[in-house]
């Protein structure tokens, strides 16, 4: 459940279809929760949330089937969350998993290769329902018991929309995002941020993981990060985090944290450049910190 249309379609479709349904969501610093949160409010369902970055940081580091444009190791991470869900399924007795996946919609996750290899290592084979594109797949261990009415199922496939904004219309489904990734995984930005950790610090630090979306990231010359807030809230954040901090002797302006010091050094310059992006200051004060900027 992402809270996107298709996983809300998916939702309302299967119960349409004979099925009681729960909802799975899956939490790490990657991808917001919050939007499945609401969908399922909206839609009244039970929301199970499963915190899934220990998986997601064993993908990160050896995906089996690659990565996709940046750091996003998609088929696997896909796969791994059906299994997780499938494991939840067998505590509970249930029947089946099931996605929004439309066959044809994202080129490299779902498309029918990708989707059986997906089924395969999950580990999910026979168990794994995609209600929108169902009968363009083989038919599921749910549908020949009679479990689950085929009939009731779809065959969208492609990128457009119509079929699903139609659907939705008619589950009277209002309130749902436009599409998009929504993973940062998939974006060139956060993955410089993301791979200059994993090279310096490494991936063991879960803080230093959800701190990755906080403010602006330098490392410093002798090989010190440094993290500056970007705003109140973030500033705030970074001096509860418990990590060395830094404000301006002039009492305005951005926080810093630095998670390890390596340096007297790099101390001093990040002086600088807290004292740099202080309110009023001219561009060319900031010039120096540029070429330390990672993103």
């Amino acid at each position: 459940m992402s809270g996107g249309l298709d996983s809300q379609l998916a939702i309302r479709i299967l119960e349409r279809a004979g099925a009681y349904v729960e909802a799975v969501c899956f939490s790490t610093p990657f991808f917001d929760i919050t939007g499945a949160k609401k969908a399922a409010s909206a839609l009244g369902v039970k929301l199970h949330i499963i915190d899934f970055l220990d998986d997601e940081l064993k993908l990160i580091a050896n995906p089996p089937h690659g990565f996709g444009g940046a750091m996003n190791p998609c088929i696997d991470c896909h796969a791994k969350m059906i299994e997780r869900a499938g494991e939840l399924m067998a505590e509970f007795g249930y029947d089946f998993v099931a996605t929004g996946e439309v066959q044809g919609q994202r080129p490299m996750s779902q498309n029918r290769q990708s989707m059986g290899i997906v089924e395969k290592c999950s580990q999910m084979k026979g168990r794994l329902v995609r209600p929108l594109s169902a009968k363009l797949l083989e038919p599921t261990i749910p549908e020949l018991e009679g479990k689950l009415d085929r009939e009731k199922l779809y065959d969208i496939s492609g990128r457009g929309r119509e079929r699903q904004i139609a659907l939705a219309a008619e589950f009277g489904i209002v309130d749902y995002p436009s599409p998009a990734g929504g993973c940062k995984l998939t974006e060139a930005g956060f993955c410089r941020k993301l791979k200059d950790l994993k090279d310096h610090e490494g991936l063991a630090d879960r803080q230093l993981i959800e701190f990755l979306t906080v403010g602006r990231r330098f490392r410093l010359a002798d090989g010190s990060s440094l993290i500056l807030g970007r705003d109140q809230r973030e500033n705030e954040k970074l001096l509860s985090s418990g990590l060395l901090t830094l404000r301006s002797e002039k009492g305005v302006g951005p926080t810093a944290a630095i998670p390890k010091l390596c340096s007297e050094a790099d101390l001093a310059f990040a002086r600088r450049i807290v004292d740099a992006y202080i309110k009023g200051t001219t561009e060319s004060d900031r010039t120096f910190c540029k070429s330390y900027q990672i993103c």
